[in-house]
């Protein structure tokens, strides 16, 4: 599986990085969500990963561009918001945003596996 993880700290992009080895997974990684666009324009990718604070351009504008600007199915690609923030504080419900889950910080091998595991089902075992 191929993911694209967008984060503009390099630490949060790192660990990651070194998560989606461990599981076995091909990714690639930007810094805001202009040169995450960019990418999803030029690369398939199977998820994304999503930081929601971010220069430039950030998770809540990408993911709506996303969805309303790219064409059936890549509009629908599964996208996840990336916080360390209370979700009920930052927004009342990250699925009217257009994300598909929410993984909280601290990450940790197990919850990066099931939300994977929940969002790309024949992942399953892999």
């Amino acid at each position: 599986m191929r993911i694209l993880i967008v984060d503009d700290i390099f630490t949060n992009r790192y660990l990651l990085v070194e998560l989606l080895k461990t599981l076995g997974h091909d990714y690639a990684q930007v810094e805001n969500g202009r040169e995450a666009i960019e990418a999803l324009e030029k690369e398939n990718f199977d998820l994304v990963l999503m930081d929601i604070e971010m220069p430039v351009m950030n998770g809540i504008e990408t993911v709506h561009y996303i969805r309303n600007n790219f064409p059936a199915p890549a509009n629908r690609i599964p996208i996840v918001a990336l916080t360390a923030h209370n979700p009920e504080l930052f927004f009342e419900d990250f699925r009217d945003s257009g994300f598909d889950k929410l993984l909280t910080k601290p990450y940790n091998l197990e919850k990066l596996s099931t939300i994977i595991d929940d969002l790309i089902p024949e992942n399953k075992g892999s």
